[in-house]
């Protein structure tokens, strides 16, 4: 019984460690729009992320994200971030796919500035 909760111990704080989690994600491309594209977006009239995210909902923005054109939406949300969008290395596309897809229109309301 001893080993059978040590493997279970073991198992559970391996899938922990582990398993990545989306939210941290969604974070973490909170954080990048917030350092990055936010100063040159204010320019086009975007105060902040989530009203950068509610221009799609996350049927449109996972659709946008299936056919290759999330950057290209995004320039033309934010034509200001040009260079700054083309710039995002693949790992921050996703992270800030997952913030903009979080805070959809139809998703959760975002607390950045």
């Amino acid at each position: 019984m001893k080993k059978i909760t040590l493997l279970f111990l073991a198992s559970l704080l391996t899938a922990v460690v582990f398993v990545p989690n989306a939210a941290a994600e969604a974070n973490r491309g909170k954080m990048l729009y917030m350092k990055k594209v936010k100063n040159a977006c204010k320019k086009d009239g975007l105060r902040n992320g989530g009203i950068f995210a509610a221009k799609h909902n996350r049927k449109d923005w996972a659709s946008l994200k299936k056919s290759g054109h999330l950057k290209d939406e995004w320039i033309e949300i934010c034509p200001h971030a040009t260079k700054k969008i083309n710039k995002l290395r693949e790992k921050d596309v996703k992270n800030l796919y997952d913030f903009v897809w979080k805070y959809a229109s139809d998703g959760e309301v975002p607390s950045c500035g």
